[in-house]
């Protein structure tokens, strides 16, 4: 196939749609790879340029004060026939862009390759990173290798992510633990109830706590996190005319990043105390504080006018955070569309974006 040709100096909402046309569901991110690289080689000046499988690094090493990072990944959702990308006008938003991966994010993708080629004097030292297979199991993820591998290139003192925001600074992220729940019983036939011991009844007290739960909301740095305690599957039954002998039923707990894995953990076990059930954990990711408070996050909140929120769910900010780095999630798009057949985006919002961390970066 032949490479596409990315036009960095054109508008990024151009540079959208020429990426949505790169086909790069997760995993087969070589060809939007190769493209970008040859990018970033050809029309930026004072980048190294290293290729990382399918991931794709620059940085500039001008001995500035302070370095900032932008990373996006290069990878979407399978495509849901909204390849390639289209444009509509609707009479509230204006013009829309879409297709895959216009919201979650190569609209954002697109941004932070447009100002490295055509910032002129930059403020703060810049890293690029664009990263492969975000959208699939964490084991896959790209910024997980190239921290394990190449750890000197996440060196920053602010990291933003570019995922999907709404053209708002969202600071931080959730921290997200899954926990499989289990009863057992006694199995017998369902016209002489009497003699089991039905399983999936024994999860009633555990619903009327999670109904009855009331959710923390914590502030910090002027973020609200509002946690959340959910059963999202339950599962049990051998036949409809059998009492079941066994059930489980998985919780979900996004909590504040103010919480550790182990706090959020001991939280949920304080939550189902007494109940007589089987715990497991099968899932957990630590949040990100926001770290507002840092000089270089400071700056980026001041060049948007002031304007942040919480960050609900977890995205990668949650690496740098572990890395001692305040992040902040920030692109064009609402997530509500991400991974949607209609995923689309609105052009002022790449625009604005665009704007804003043109003056952020620029002296």
């Amino acid at each position: 196939m032949t490479l596409p040709r990315l036009d960095l100096h054109a508008d990024p909402i151009e540079l959208t749609a020429a990426l949505v046309d790169i086909p790069s569901v997760s995993q087969d991110e070589a060809l939007i790879a190769d493209a970008v690289e040859v990018a970033l080689r050809e029309q930026t000046i004072g980048f190294e340029v290293v290729r990382h499988g399918n991931a794709v690094l620059a940085r500039t090493d001008l001995g500035l004060p302070s370095r900032v990072m932008l990373a996006g990944h290069l990878d979407t959702v399978p495509i849901a026939d909204n390849v390639p990308s289209r444009r509509t006008v609707d009479p509230d938003q204006g013009e829309l862009l879409h297709g895959c991966g216009t919201v979650d994010m190569k609209s954002g993708d697109a941004v932070f390759l447009h100002l490295a080629a055509t910032i002129e004097e930059l403020a703060h030292d810049l890293t690029l990173v664009f990263y492969d297979c975000e959208e699939i199991a964490a084991v896959h993820n790209g910024l997980g290798r190239i921290e394990r591998e190449l750890p000197e290139w996440l060196r920053a003192d602010v990291a933003v992510l570019g995922e999907p925001s709404g053209g708002f600074i969202e600071a931080g992220c959730q921290g997200t633990l899954r926990v499989r729940l289990s009863t057992s019983g006694t199995r017998a036939h369902s016209a002489r109830s009497w003699l089991g011991d039905n399983a999936i009844h024994k999860f009633a007290p555990l619903l009327q706590r999670l109904s009855d739960y009331h959710a923390r909301s914590v502030d910090i740095d002027g973020c609200v996190y509002r946690e959340g305690l959910s059963a999202v599957r339950i599962a049990g039954g051998v036949a409809g005319n059998v009492v079941p002998d066994a059930a489980e039923m998985d919780v979900n707990f996004r909590f504040a990043p103010d919480r550790s894995v182990d706090q959020a953990i001991a939280h949920v076990r304080e939550v189902v105390d007494g109940l007589g059930l089987g715990f497991e954990v099968t899932d957990s990711s630590a949040g990100a504080l926001p770290g507002l408070g840092a000089p270089a996050a400071a700056a980026l909140i001041r060049a948007a006018g002031g304007q942040f929120r919480a960050k609900y769910g977890w995205t990668d900010v949650s690496r740098f955070s572990a890395l001692g780095i305040p992040a902040v999630n920030y692109g064009p798009g609402d997530p509500n569309l991400a991974h949607k057949r209609d995923e689309h985006v609105p052009t002022s919002q790449i625009t604005d974006v665009t704007r804003v961390l043109r003056g952020y970066l620029s002296t």
